[in-house]
Order: C-alpha cells, then structure tokens, then sequence
C-alpha cells in the first residue's frame, strides 16, 4: 500500500509511519516541523521529509490512503487537496483498527495509568517471548518503535487515549478500536477544552465500555468508585473483572509484593503502580499468561519512560521524573515517592504546562496534590498561558489553588533553575513532574545535583 502522512513528525505518527514501513508499505510524509527524537529516526529510514510544509503535488490519486495526525489543522492544503481527489483519509486510530480488524484488540483506558499497564502487559509478553502487534504512548526497553504490526499476531495490545481522533474527527481515540478485552483504569477529568464538564468526561468512558465486542472482557479499578459505576451500571453482554490493589510492604526503599509463594521484590513503587499491576496481570492471564509467569516477568519491569523514572541516585539522594501533570497523577506521584522514601525530604517540583492546568477555573482541582511533598514548588510560564489564549492565573491564585501557603511558585525558567541548583539534596527524594521541560531545564546537569 501507499500511505502518505499529513503531520509525520508526531510521537505517534511517526512510530506508526516506522511500523508501516517495516511492514512493507511505501511511505511518504509531510510536515512544518520535525523534533527529535521522531527527525532521527524517520530519518534513519529514509522517511523524513526533504522540505518542511504542506504540498498540494504530494497528494495524488495513486496514494491508497492518507492518515491524519492531530497536529494539522482542518483547512490543512493537503488534506483539503486528498478531500478533492477523494483519497482515503482515516485518522490515527481508525487506521490502527484497520489493521487489527481480524485480530483479537486488547485496549487499555483509564485517565490516568494506561502508559504503564501497557508497557506492564508487553514487558511480561515480551519477556515469554510471546509475539503481539502493539501499540504504546512511551518508549520501552527491548522494543524498537511504540507501535508494531504484523499479519500474523494473534493480538494487538493498544493504549486507548480519550483525546480526539483527529482535526476532522473529534471522536475520542478509544471509540474506534472496538475492543475484544478492554481495561480501565481509573477516571479523573481531563482535556477539559474538549470536555467541558467531568459529567460529559464520564460520558466517554460510558461510550467506550459500550463499544466492547458481543461477550467481551472488560478489567476495571473497583476502588475507582466512577469506574466501577460506570463498567457495573453497563447492561451490554460483556464480561466484568474487578481487580484492587495487592497487598504490599515497603522494607528500606524497597516494595514487596505478597504472593502465594512470598514476598516478591519490585523494581516499581507506589499504591497507584500496584494497582496498574493488578490490571495487567489480569489482561495477561486472559492473554494466557498463568500467574506464576506474569509475577517472574513483572519483578524486572522497571517502569515506562518518563513514568517515575529514576533519574540519579547515590545514598542520600535520589532524583525522580515523571510525565504526571492532571491533579491526580500528581497527588499519586508525589504520595509514591514520600511513602517509598518516608524518612528523607520530598522536594517535590511541578510544572503547570498543559491547557487544562493552565485554566484557572479547573486549578482547583489541584487541591492537595502536593501536601505530601515536604517543599513544594510550582513553576509555570505565563508565556505559555498567554499562547494557549487563557485568562492569566498570578502566584496567589496558584496557591490559593493548593490550599497551601507555604506554596513556592516560579514563572522565570531561569530563576527556578537557580532555586534548584542551590539545594542541598542531602537525605532529599528530588521529584520532578512535568510534560514539559521546565522552560529548557536540562536534566543532564540535574543529575549532577548528586
């Protein structure tokens, strides 16, 4: 097949362009602007592009389909162009689905978590040598692209985002796969310029467990009290598993699992991480994994990128990233690290960077999220607010926000590095949780701190 990409250059898309080739398809792409790491790799397959920009003379009638990425807008000179000749157009997700139509599609869903059980379930699968299409949002030890697909793999395992499918499209991803299995993690409202109340959120996930398959399996977080309501409260013809989190001891930094056969020592902490581990270890045994399998995998699983990611350690000090930036990612990432790490300081970092953290109706919803944290800081660039269109939030609002005074809020890139870089990390657990980079903080030279 001929595929041409509007938008190559995304996280996303350019691992599915990978995958493609990989595959055999003709690939070709388009976009304004290309970052690494996605430059280096379309460029290492001969994919990236010679030019950045949108050319009409691309789009032909010889194309076999042309997929949409999120970062084109809809009066885009190549998509309008491929409307014209008629050319195929399918979003991210629908193209996935298309691939999977015979296989047997295991999504996993959830505001937050799905990142990790996924990277779980493919970790353990991957470690029984157990072959699978998939498709993932993080970079894996041991796996070349985050998507992979074959003719002849019985499953695909697919992340199921909530976002919307596509500039023309504004159906959430997870609408379209049409699950065999599904999982759902846990809901805590999000992408409020999308869905403007937790209510229409909820709607969503309501949809999804709806779209399962005739006799399907859904897996759900029965101590997320909307979870359970919404998959319990289903009348389709699905079967339901409930799953809560394992019993667990912490012995000098270190998590224990209980099993059957013992204590089984993890390379991941955290309540919210057991409970992502429960969830995946009943998506592999229906994928057929027994659980004295699933546990020997899952001992060395030592977390998906930028997910609790251990960036610096020596005795006394250890130095955390994470991608968390909803409130509640936030408040179990921060709650994690202080229980793993009880008898040293949390400092505790957190950079406001997406839409929803930067609307000042919706910070409210930040209350608590870093009372764990023994200093707590917030940094955000009232540029970014600016860009994103939203109505200006100053310092007090943000720790009126926290309800908590003792708050230190930064919207100088330089002047919280020189916070940062002033601190003495001694007996300190340093926790930084961004989507961002801190307005160009390097983490090279933060590993240093120790």
């Amino acid at each position: 097949m001929n595929i041409h990409f509007i938008a190559i250059g995304g996280s996303a898309m350019h691992n599915l362009a990978l995958a493609l080739s990989q595959k055999g398809y003709v690939v070709t792409g388009s976009d304004d602007a290309i970052f690494e790491p996605s430059k280096s790799r379309l460029s290492k397959r001969g994919l990236l592009p010679d030019e950045f920009g949108w050319f009409e003379n691309k789009i032909t009638k010889d194309l076999d389909a042309v997929i949409l990425g999120m970062h084109a807008k809809p009066d885009n000179p190549e998509l309008l162009r491929a409307q014209e000749l008629g050319v195929k157009i399918y979003s991210y997700p629908e193209f996935l689905y298309e691939q999977s139509k015979d296989k047997t599609r295991v999504v996993i869903g959830g505001s937050h978590g799905k990142t990790t059980i996924t990277s779980m379930i493919l970790h353990v699968l991957h470690y029984h040598d157990r072959k699978v299409d998939y498709m993932v949002g993080a970079q894996l030890d041991g796996f070349d692209t985050m998507v992979h697909l074959t003719e002849e793999n019985e499953f695909i395992i697919l992340e199921g985002d909530e976002y919307l499918s596509s500039p023309i499209d504004r159906r959430p991803k997870f609408h379209l796969y049409k699950p065999n299995i599904a999982l759902i993690s846990g809901v805590a409202w999000d992408h409020i310029n999308v869905f403007p109340t937790f209510e229409n959120y909820l709607d969503q996930f309501r949809i999804f467990t709806e779209s399962l398959t005739n006799g399907g399996i859904m897996v759900y977080n029965e101590e997320d009290l909307e979870v359970k309501k919404v998959v319990e409260e289903s009348t389709s013809h699905i079967q339901k598993y409930p799953y809560l989190t394992p019993d667990y001891t912490i012995e000098n930094g270190i998590t224990f699992l209980d099993t059957a056969d013992g204590k089984l020592p993890l390379e991941v902490f955290g309540r919210h991480n057991l409970q992502n581990l429960a969830g995946a270890k009943w998506i592999c045994q229906h994928v057929g994994i027994d659980e004295d399998d699933f546990y020997e995998a899952i001992a060395s699983f030592k977390g998906a990128s930028k997910r609790l990611e251990k960036i610096g350690q020596n005795d006394s000090t250890v130095i955390f990233k994470d991608f968390a930036h909803s409130p509640s990612k936030v408040k179990a990432t921060t709650t994690a690290v202080k229980n793993q790490y009880k008898n040293r300081t949390l400092l505790a970092c957190l950079e406001l960077h997406t839409y929803s953290s930067l609307n000042a109706e919706f910070l409210e919803e930040y209350v608590g999220a870093l009372d764990d944290a023994d200093v707590a800081v917030v940094f955000y660039s009232p540029h970014a607010v600016e860009i994103k269109k939203l109505e200006k939030v100053s310092a007090k609002q943000i720790k009126d926000a926290f309800k908590r005074d003792d708050l230190i809020v930064y919207t100088d890139p330089k002047e919280f590095q020189k916070f940062l870089f002033s601190q003495n990390l001694n007996n300190t657990a340093l926790l930084l949780m961004s989507s961002g980079n801190y307005g160009g903080l390097d983490f090279d030279e933060v590993k240093k701190l120790i």
